[in-house]
């Protein structure tokens, strides 16, 4: 009797195991989502079981696969901070609750978008100013604004791994990414919606592995490295991250991507760091199904590569080429640079502690090219053309805002150059919306460089307060 009793047990428990529909981790309760694209709901559960999904009064059913793969999708819905409740109901029930519709971005890079709202060991207080993270930690929970932070795994995997869904408040502030935080707080404030933000970041980390595998060998650039069974480009497993941090988010809908990444390939100055950057960008497009996605990220900040002990020496022009290599990166369509030269306090600090700034300054490309303010200045001064007028160079610039601005007695950080290229420090001096540059040793100009040292931090803004990009005219 008692053998009957148990294998009726083992039989029940058996039983309940199966027959369970599942989600990816990616929806919960507290999820923003996406307003003004079709949401896609998908998941698990035994093949050929019934799958109904309820949201805000409609209803799809579906029938998994022989996989056990599920999928429905619902019209578009509008932002809203009227929370609802989401069914998922096939032999087991699920309930996802307090859901809002809103605007979802995804926050990836490497350990300065990893850099964590609470000061973690190695990073800083600021030496200016009140420290806005420390401040926002002191706040109470703020439900206009949900947070998804992905742990950090390497390889193929089914799900991301997560505590979920969070609603800001000081605890689940405390290891979110703060250029990240207040990114999403400025375009909160600025658009009156919920904003939901999904971190999935990896300090010291290179692009490579965030890069599927597949992307590189497809990409006529990289095909003959990774022949033969070959996982690693330039000694960096390709994927290993997007595998398992960036992968199982897709296809849930969101707007863009921000990035906060180059510190690690810098190190071994990558020469294709573009063609890099751009197969990431075109590969996390293609993974959403939105070639127009937009995706902004931030410039390096000024640092001292050149006394790091790397396998490359560095020189103090490492940075300023890789900088140039980060501005072509705009070339890609949709993309944007946030600038960030004057938010250094130490150059021996790789981690600079402004980051409510960087998120801000991130904000302002899509408020004035997604969210339609127009009138938004969203980029500081960057080099157009140049003309030689006797023995000075003049310059033009994009994005001169409301004007130019000096912030301090004379512009700094400008060199002038003949037919030689040989650069010399030289005055240069504001006049309306171009730049006038000389030196007294240098008759026949040629050449202008600007902000050209890892060292610099220049005083060349536009009236808005953004810093120029740093440029050579050659």
């Amino acid at each position: 009797m008692k053998k009957i009793l148990l294998f009726i047990l083992l039989a029940a428990l058996a039983l309940s195991t199966q027959a369970k529909v599942k989600l990816p981790h990616v929806f919960g309760s507290n999820m923003v989502l996406q307003q003004d694209k079709p949401v896609v709901i998908w998941g698990h559960a035994d093949p050929q079981e019934s799958v109904e999904v309820k949201l805000k009064g409609l209803t799809r059913k579906t029938v998994a696969d022989q996989k056990g793969a599920w999928k429905v999708t619902f019209k578009a819905q509008k932002a809203s901070f009227d929370a609802f409740t989401i069914e998922v109901k096939g032999d087991n029930t699920l309930l996802l609750e307090n859901v809002v519709v809103g605007e979802v971005w995804l926050c990836s890079g490497q350990s300065n978008m990893e850099y964590t709202m609470q000061l973690r060991k190695g990073y800083k207080k600021p030496a200016v100013g009140v420290d806005q993270a420390e401040e926002e930690l002191r706040q109470p929970e703020n439900p206009k604004i949900r947070l998804f932070l992905v742990a950090k795994t390497k390889g193929s995997q089914e799900d991301v791994e997560t505590n979920g869904w969070e609603i800001a408040s000081p605890s689940s502030l405390a290891p979110f990414s703060a250029p990240g935080y207040f990114f999403g707080k400025t375009l909160q404030q600025q658009l009156n919606v919920p904003v939901g933000l999904i971190s999935s970041s990896w300090g010291g980390s290179r692009i490579e592995p965030w890069t599927p595998l597949d992307a590189y060998q497809n990409s006529s650039l990289f095909k003959l490295e990774t022949q033969n069974g070959e996982t690693k480009i330039e000694n960096a497993v390709a994927g290993e991250m997007y595998e398992a941090m960036i992968r199982p988010l897709a296809p849930f809908a969101m707007k863009g991507f921000i990035w906060y990444q180059g510190e690690s390939n810098l190190m071994f100055e990558d020469a294709r760091y573009y063609a890099k950057q751009k197969l990431l960008i075109d590969t996390w497009r293609r993974v959403w199904q939105d070639k127009n996605m937009p995706f902004y990220y931030v410039q390096i900040a000024p640092y001292y590569y050149s006394k790091r002990k790397d396998k490359t020496q560095h020189n103090v022009e490492a940075l300023p080429w890789f900088w140039e290599i980060q501005t072509k990166c705009m070339d890609i369509k949709h993309s944007g640079m946030a600038v960030v030269t004057d938010l250094v306090d130490d150059l021996s600090d790789i981690h600079p502690s402004y980051k409510w700034e960087v998120g801000r300054r991130l904000a302002l490309w899509p408020l004035a090219l997604d969210y339609g303010q127009r009138n938004t200045v969203f980029s500081g001064p960057q080099y157009k053309s140049k003309k030689i007028v006797e023995s000075s160079i003049i310059l033009n610039f994009k994005y001169a805002g409301s004007g130019l601005q000096c912030k301090g007695d004379q512009l700094t950080w400008f060199e002038i150059a003949g037919s030689d290229g040989k650069f010399v420090p030289a005055e240069a001096k504001i006049d309306g919306d171009q730049v006038v540059v000389w030196a007294a040793s240098v008759k026949s100009p040629k050449q202008v460089r600007f902000g050209w040292n890892e060292t610099a931090r220049p005083n060349f803004f536009n009236k808005e307060g953004l810093p120029a990009l740093p440029f050579r005219t050659e």
